[in-house]
This record gives structure tokens, sequence and C-alpha cells, in this order.
């Protein structure tokens, strides 16, 4: 059993990926999608998306970190994986399952499930295009507007020889509207040549122990909802080793966020670390009550120095012994 962490546009970048690396329970990241048009990007593209290839392609807490490219054109992607895996990259992710409007308007995403044939032959450039013992993985969604073509397109990954396939439990018209629809995955996995990869809605143990049975697959994906439950990952380890884990309650997500007003203040102009800080309080919301006390605190201020006041003033006070 696997668990890897989603590759969340505007959400999880390097900050993110080492706070909750650093919790633990995850084997593998995914950067957010580096758009490729017709140009070979420049290595400072690559640095800037994954600056973990400054460390062998690995988080501070070593975790591998595949560079994930998103385009509609086999020959640029082929260059361009070509380029990430001479830098470093333990291993490539190619996105067919974005659902945003202005990236599948730019033919990339999960527009390009409407075309199992070009799946094949962007996987396959890109397979041909980097070592052998670099894997390559893709990312799907059910379908675009439906299902219907979902074993075409995943015939053709297998057919293009990729190494792995994360299958996102909705369509691009379902968005991230509950329900996953986990028992889709079933017949695609009972006949898959390589390992599948569950995806979607799964926010607490309960939830990964249903999409296992639903999906009957030994790997998953997690997004948003460990960005709600920081530790999910390592709770799912624990039962599966049948260990004892400290789950982290709210002290200890105030001490995260701290760490990660600085972690990200040290890396973005200070305007933006506020932003930061509120965006993932807004997916602790979910999971711990205090997260919305902290956010109504300081969702008006503008500084980080201000921000990290309040987390400050959420933190346990020190007894004297």
């Amino acid at each position: 059993m696997r668990i890897m962490l989603a590759p969340m546009e505007g959400v999880v970048d390097h900050t993110m990926r080492t706070m909750l690396t650093a919790v633990g329970g995850i084997d593998r990241c995914v950067t957010e999608f580096v758009r490729v048009t017709t140009a070979r990007l420049p290595t400072r593209t690559f640095y800037r998306y994954c600056p973990e290839l400054h460390n062998d392609g690995l988080t501070p807490s070593g975790v591998p970190v595949y560079i994930q490219l998103l385009g509609g054109q086999p020959e640029p992607m082929a260059i361009n994986a070509e380029r990430a895996a001479a830098l470093g990259a333990p291993g490539i992710d190619i996105n067919f399952g974005c659902p945003a409007k202005q990236v599948n308007r730019s033919d990339g995403g999960s527009v390009l499930l409407k075309e199992p044939d070009r799946v094949y032959k962007i996987i396959d450039a890109v397979r041909k295009a980097v070592p052998d013992e670099i894997p390559v993985t893709a990312k799907i969604r059910l379908g675009f507007e439906d299902r219907s073509l979902l074993g075409d397109v995943s015939q053709a990954v297998f057919a293009a020889n990729a190494s792995e396939l994360t299958i996102h439990a909705r369509t691009k018209e379902d968005g991230y509207k509950p329900p996953a629809y986990w028992d889709a995955i079933a017949d695609i996995n009972a006949n898959s040549p390589i390992p599948i990869i569950a995806n979607g809605e799964i926010w607490s143990v309960k939830d990964y122990h249903q999409c296992i049975k639903e999906s009957s697959c030994a790997d998953i994906m997690l997004g948003r909802g460990i960005l709600a439950c920081p530790d999910l990952a390592r709770q799912i380890n624990a039962e599966q080793l049948q260990q004892n884990t400290t789950v982290m309650q709210w002290p200890d997500i105030v001490e995260l966020l701290a760490q990660f007003c600085v972690v990200t203040e040290e890396e973005y102009e200070p305007k933006y670390v506020g932003n930061r800080v509120k965006q993932w309080l807004g997916y602790l919301r979910r999971q711990y009550p205090m997260a919305e006390v902290l956010f109504e605190e300081v969702k008006r201020l503008k500084w980080p120095e201000e921000i990290a006041e309040g987390i400050d003033r959420h933190k346990t006070p020190v007894i004297p012994t």
C-alpha cells in the first residue's frame, strides 16, 4: 500500500510538500503541472516548480517528487520530459485530469480524454524520450462529459507503456462535487497490467477503507483530504501496519502553521505569505473547529508578522514546573 500526494495547482507547491512529507506517511509527491506548449522550457522553469531537483528530486524528508507535465502535443511533451529527466527528476507524470476551463481551452488536461489516440501518442512519445529506469505515469479522470471512453483511454495508457495510472474517480463534468465514484475504477484495475492509484474524496481513514473496497486498488492519492487532516497518510499507514500513532490535535496544527508561515515568508514576497496561510486554514476548518476561529482572526490581516502573531496567540502556553 502506497500513498501519493496529489498535485494541486496553486496549493501543493514545494513549501506544502515539505510540510506534509515531514508529518509522514507519504510515499511520493507530484509537482503542480508544468505547462508545455511548443517550446523547450528553460532549466529555471523546472527548478522553479521542483526545487527538490537540487536535492536529487527528494523533499527534505526524502520523499521523491515527480515532475508533472501538461500539454497536448507529443513532440514538445517528449522534449521537455527528456529535459526534466536529465535534470534529475525521479519520474515524469502526465496530466490528463485537470478540469479547469482555461487549461482545457488550451489543449491540455481532461479535454484530451475525448481523444484516446492522442493520450496514447503523448505517453508513447514521453516514454521513448526518457531513460527506461525513469517511471512515466499518467493521471486521468473517469472521462470528460461521461465515462463512455474510460476503457479506451485506459487501454491507450497501457499500450503506451506507462508505469502507473492514477484515476480521479469523477469526470470533468463532475468537477469536485461529491461523491467520488470509486467503483468505476474497479473494472479498470481488475484488468490492468500496471498499478492503478485511486484518487478523490478520501477525507478520513474510513473513506480510505471504503475507497479500496470499491476500487480494489492497493494504492491511493490524497489531495484535499490531507490538507484538511495533515496526518491522514500517517494514520492510514499506522492502521495498515497495526501500529499506534498519535493523532494530531489542534496545538500540533498551530505549530505546523507557525512553521509554514516561516517557510513561506522565506520563499515568497511578504504580500503572498498571508494568502498561503489563509488558504490552508480554509482546508483545516473541515477537520479542526478552532481553525475557523483562527481564520476569522487573521482573514483581514495582510503582513506576515501580523499573521504569525495571530497564530502565536493559539499556541498552548507553557506552564512552569
